[in-house]
């Protein structure tokens, strides 16, 4: 992330830097990344494991007179790894901890204590730790205490912060203590942008993000969409997308009776790309078959996980 390909920026005392956010799957990492940036680029679900890269969010703004830049990473779950995928997923979290300034350690009222794999990822980081106790809107202040306390136990930490993502409950504290540890330095990405990915991946995103919704079991975790085409004309995009599977039988689960959950999930999706492009989306789906997708290496690689 170098800032030599940006205009010079005169300012000496702006502030920004990049803020990881990290923890379990399931803990509502994602909501918050949305939330704090105030769009929605990674796709939410209720299962675990929705996230499968890292994905920037830049935020900036003026905060008590200061200019800055916040460079949010959302980031998978963390998990022991299974699949090839699965290794190139925990690459991302190790790539993200390593050039953070602030590192948003994100668990919940209800998250089991199994802290092994977490605090060993958080062992490598430099950048300030802050702890995010995420959900406490359902939550009793004995319940919430308990889990401050807990973590106090076990892990050194700039901050603690409460919070409920969804209902956007503590977030400006937890702004505040972010500011608080942001370097001084110029920006690193250009005023005006938005995140470092492109559009043809969140068309993936919204499409991966409807089979999660829509289909239950292992098939969502066995799918993988890639974007073949993406024209954008005067007034519409037209957008070909792949829904990759493992199997026969899941192309056929994918697909439904007479296409007809194929056409629910390509609906759904193409009404959230034009919400989010803006313009009208012409959107094509085919489903094909990739066995063992997950555990091929230069596949993976097409994919964008380049780290795998």
């Amino acid at each position: 992330m170098e800032t030599e390909d940006i205009q010079p920026y005169n300012n000496p005392n702006h502030r920004a830097g990049f803020v990881s956010i990290v923890g379990k799957p399931n803990v509502g990492k994602s909501t918050l990344m949305n939330v704090l940036v105030g769009e929605k680029l990674s796709i939410i679900t209720s299962k675990a494991q929705t996230t499968r890269h890292r994905i920037m969010g830049i935020l900036n703004g003026v905060h008590e007179g200061t200019d800055f830049q916040l460079v949010y990473s959302d980031t998978p779950g963390i998990i022991k790894p299974q699949y090839k995928l699965h290794e190139s997923m925990m690459e991302f979290v190790r790539d993200s901890l390593a050039d953070a300034d602030v590192v948003l350690f994100v668990t919940d009222i209800f998250e089991k204590h199994d802290e092994e794999e977490v605090l060993e990822k958080l062992a490598r980081t430099e950048g300030a730790v802050i702890l995010i106790i995420n959900k406490i809107d359902l939550a009793t202040e004995q319940q919430l205490q308990e889990k401050i306390a807990y973590w106090k136990e076990k892990l050194f930490t700039a901050a603690i912060v409460t919070v409920s993502a969804l209902k956007q409950e503590g977030i400006d504290q937890l702004f505040t203590a972010i500011m608080e540890y942001l370097p001084v330095h110029p920006p690193y990405f250009p005023k005006d942008e938005l995140t470092d990915k492109p559009e043809r991946f969140f068309a993936a995103e919204m499409i991966r993000e409807k089979v999660f919704m829509n289909y239950k079991k292992e098939v969502p975790y066995s799918t993988e969409v890639i974007i073949e085409e993406f024209k954008e004309k005067k007034d519409i995009i037209v957008i070909r997308a792949v829904i990759l599977v493992e199997r026969q039988t899941q192309k056929g689960i994918i697909i439904g009776d007479k296409g007809l959950m194929l056409k629910k999930i390509g609906t759904a999706a193409r009404e959230d790309m034009e919400q989010f492009f803006g313009k009208k989306v012409f959107l094509e789906q085919y489903v094909k078959v990739e066995p063992d997708w997950r555990n091929k290496i230069q596949r993976l690689k097409q994919f964008g996980y380049e780290n795998s």
